[in-house]
């Protein structure tokens, strides 16, 4: 059986905590007998409770889960960082909390691991994609960030800023990224294709939250992955597709798969 750690950061969360327990029952189920799941959720210096609501929701319960405490609130990237340390399986996931991405989409999302890609990215602004009811002005960063990453770098990938993630734990061991806050996730995927991993993505569709509030503060997002890109012009960091061995060509014709790329840099 295969371990897959799964990473939720959580920073005043506790109003969605019962939801999300629910449909990771049913992963869970989707996923036995060949995976196992270890659940380690990262709270991130909540001020509601939240550590102490997941504590008292998991007691009893037939999920293998750690419960991991800042005491402050040290941002998204470090939250995701203790969430790596922390991880013991062979494969590690990053998804959101407030199941903005459906946690069950993990599902389709280890087929195309199956076939050869080393980090599968869930990926809402890909054409088969879709989002619902998310504000405009979400979007017009999300979607917008994205757009400029993909056009820096040359990499066929549609979706940088999207937490829903799926890693070999190769990958997470071997990655190492700068930033605490939002900007870690769109650097880990950078960061990943620089050293060549082969980076897939599964169409998603991704919801508006409805639980809790967001923590995102726009405009210092913004100004931290300007500086991110600029430092890649100034590099000139290119990601040259590989030839497609024949795992890579298989995944890039499945059903499941949309898109894929093997990435390297080049100066």
């Amino acid at each position: 059986m295969t371990t897959l750690s799964l990473i939720f950061p959580c920073y005043n969360e506790r109003e969605g905590i019962g939801h999300l327990l629910q449909v990771l029952s049913q992963l869970q189920r989707r996923l036995c007998p060949d995976y196992a799941l270890e659940l380690i959720f990262v709270d991130d210096g909540s001020t509601d409770g939240t550590a102490e609501h997941l504590e008292a929701e998991l007691a009893g319960s037939s999920f293998t889960a750690r419960v991991i405490r800042h005491e402050r609130n040290r941002g998204l990237g470090a939250a995701i960082r203790t969430g790596f340390g922390q991880a013991r399986g062979e494969l590690i996931a990053t998804t959101d909390s407030d199941c903005t991405y459906d946690p069950l989409a993990l599902v389709p999302m280890l087929a195309l691991l199956e076939q050869g890609a080393d980090v599968v990215v869930g990926s809402a602004y890909h054409p088969q994609g879709g989002v619902h009811n998310v504000p405009a002005y979400r979007l017009v960063l999300s979607r917008g960030c994205s757009w400029l990453y993909r056009l820096v770098l040359g990499a066929r990938i549609y979706t940088y800023t999207g937490l829903m993630r799926l890693y070999r734990a190769e990958v997470v061991r071997s990655v190492r990224f700068e930033s605490d806050d939002f900007l870690a996730v769109a650097e880990i995927l950078v960061r990943a294709l620089m050293m060549g991993y082969r980076v897939a993505e599964h169409p998603m569709t991704l919801t508006v939250r409805q639980y809790g509030t967001s923590k995102a503060v726009i405009l210092r997002i913004i100004l931290d992955h300007l500086g991110f890109l600029w430092w890649l012009l100034r590099h000139r960091v290119r990601i040259r597709p590989e030839i497609a061995q024949p795992a890579l060509r298989a995944l890039a014709t499945s059903e499941t798969a949309s898109g894929v790329c093997a990435g390297s840099a080049g100066k």
